[in-house]
């Protein structure tokens, strides 16, 4: 699956996602006029916030992230890319904001598989939120997109904002392959952490990068580098 994810990803600490254990399902089940706040949902300057909810058992029927008015908390418009057909979780702590310090860009973290978070990053504008696109900071280092044959047993993103239209993007991601290819493609930002006794290895993939937003809704990788490495070499 090609996935164009990305990024507004953290303001002064890493996602809290990546640091939390790995769960099953984590559901709620929204009364009808229910707009939950979502982690860090609340913007800085206090006028808008961001709240999930669903119908049907579990909340799992029409799912949706939405930017709402506050104090009011008053519905405002529905975030893209963020529903049932690509989330896990329902409940709104497993979501997690992550807004610009001038409350004109906010990112969004959240499980689309129970070992990979999804990054969406949003501008905010005129009281709507508009889905940022950019490179993925995988296809920088290697010139494509992670097929769906790559094997992705992990996948943390993590950004933390710099300034009004600066961050940095953190990927790390582990892959099970039995390429050796794979980690030449990888390069410096790859290391084998385990070899495996069918013939694969785990290969893991960290890479951060500073990267400026542009018009458009787009953002720009200006300085790519290794990332840091969660897993010990072997």
């Amino acid at each position: 699956m090609n996935r164009r994810r990305f990024l507004g990803f953290v303001v002064a600490a890493p996602m809290a996602l990546a640091a939390a254990p790995v769960r099953a399902t984590s559901e709620h089940d929204y009364t009808s006029g229910e707009y939950a706040l979502i982690r860090d949902g609340l913007s800085p300057d206090k006028l808008m916030s961001l709240a999930a909810h669903g119908d049907g058992e579990g909340g799992h029927e029409k799912f949706h992230v939405w930017l709402m008015a506050e104090p009011a908390h008053r519905r405002i418009a529905r975030l893209d890319d963020i529903s049932s057909e690509n989330n896990l979780d329902t409940a709104p702590d497993a979501y997690h904001g992550q807004w610009s310090a001038d409350s004109c860009h906010v990112a969004v973290g959240f499980r689309f598989d129970r070992h990979q978070v999804q990054l969406n990053i949003y501008t905010v504008e005129k009281r709507r939120a508009h889905l940022v696109g950019g490179t993925s900071l995988f296809k920088e280092v290697t010139s494509r997109n992670i097929a769906e044959n790559d094997d992705v047993r992990r996948s943390i993103p993590e950004i933390e904002w710099t300034g009004p239209r600066h961050f940095v993007l953190r990927e790390n991601r582990l892959f099970k392959t039995a390429d050796p290819g794979f980690i030449r493609m990888l390069g410096r930002f790859g290391k084998v952490t385990d070899k495996l006794d069918d013939g694969h290895m785990m290969i893991e993939f960290a890479a951060e990068a500073d990267c400026v937003l542009l018009p458009g809704n787009r953002y720009r990788v200006v300085d790519l580098r290794v990332g840091k490495f969660a897993e010990a070499s072997q």
